[in-house]
């Protein structure tokens, strides 16, 4: 099911991307069934995944896509040996391609009245990097399975490349959604157009630049986040030395130029960088930024640096009322991304929206 036209686009209807500390009802994940992401280190990713399922059952259900009959053996044994309780936890059958559930899946929305519908932007894995014939149709299984109503968007757009403060102001980057590998027919300001309708958002925000390892052409959840309405954590690199510090300067500076949808500035408060992780002698985009904030947990990656103590206590002073859930993740870096790449939130409704 989709609006038609002639009914108006979500943001017209009153329709708005809660930000992500927002109540939810469910966080979805897809269970990894493809090793190509992780060579050497699958084991270990399927113990990290249970890990997360763990954290996150004790403040919201979990709601994971399972590819077919050996990867759900693989899954229960894992959360029976990570001690997972199960009785929020849900398991769903539709096969797919990988485990980016924040890219290829749905971006919520919902209303004043606590009605939510679900966005099916298009989707190209990151300029058509890998296969995604099957990931193409996540937003479609979650519709189904949640029974929301679902908006067709004609636009290329990852979850992972916006962030929203939840009062109309939404960070993202130039690189990303203006790199001709996703959407070459559009301009930057039918793609900001785009954005403001579908998303329900005031006011696009535009960094530049990515770290070091990123293959997404510069997500914004590598960067710079909103941890409340007026405040961003953004990454930085002190080592003037470092291959990334130029372009995280400028990313600071710029940050600082910035306001919100009413015109206010920002508190920006940085978070360093851990040290390069290397595979293979290549870098891979180890960052604090790209932690996930659940109803009574925030997952945290770290990396055995001295710098995760320093990403733990800015991050326990901005969410004071959750635990912080430090969780090693040197072995999923493997696959370019974090917790915040492999989880969507569901904001919590009152009702579903049919039209």
């Amino acid at each position: 099911m989709s609006l038609s036209p002639s009914s108006g686009t979500p943001g017209a209807l009153g329709y708005r991307m809660p930000a992500e500390w927002e109540p939810h009802e469910a966080t979805w994940l897809i269970w990894p069934h493809d090793e190509r992401h992780w060579p050497g280190k699958f084991e270990t990713v399927h113990s990290i995944w249970a890990r997360m399922v763990k954290e996150l059952e004790t403040g919201e259900d979990v709601r994971i896509l399972i590819h077919d009959d050996a990867v759900q053996r693989i899954a229960e044994s894992h959360m029976e040996s990570a001690g997972v309780s199960g009785e929020r936890v849900h398991l769903h059958r539709f096969p797919s391609n990988f485990a980016w559930a924040r890219d290829c899946g749905p971006i919520f929305l919902k209303n004043d009245r606590g009605e939510a519908v679900l966005t099916h932007w298009s989707y190209n894995a990151w300029g058509n990097h890998w296969e995604h014939n099957l990931d193409d149709h996540v937003p479609e299984a979650v519709a189904a399975i949640t029974g929301l109503e679902r908006v067709a968007v004609p636009m290329v757009l990852e979850g992972g490349s916006v962030d929203v403060n939840g009062r109309g102001a939404l960070l993202t980057t130039e690189n990303c959604l203006l790199n001709p590998n996703r959407n070459p027919d559009l301009s930057k300001e039918q793609i900001e157009e785009r954005i403001r309708i579908y998303l329900g958002v005031a006011k696009v925000l535009w960094l530049r630049g990515d770290i070091a390892g990123d293959d997404t052409s510069g997500h914004i959840d590598a960067l710079a986040r909103f941890v409340n309405p007026s405040t961003i954590v953004t990454i930085i690199e002190e080592d003037p030395n470092d291959e990334n510090h130029g372009s995280l300067q400028k990313n600071l500076e710029h940050l600082k130029t910035l306001t919100d949808q009413d015109g206010h500035p920002f508190e920006i408060i940085p978070l360093p960088l851990p040290k390069p992780v290397l595979w293979n002698g290549k870098r891979l985009p180890a960052t604090y930024a790209n932690f996930y904030i659940g109803n009574a947990v925030v997952l945290l990656p770290v990396f055995d640096d001295p710098n995760d103590a320093v990403a733990i206590e800015v991050l326990q002073k901005a969410f004071p009322d959750r635990r912080i859930a430090a969780i090693n993740a040197r072995d999923l870096i493997w696959g370019l991304g974090a917790f915040h790449c492999v989880t969507m939130q569901q904001p919590h409704a009152t009702s579903h929206s049919k039209r």
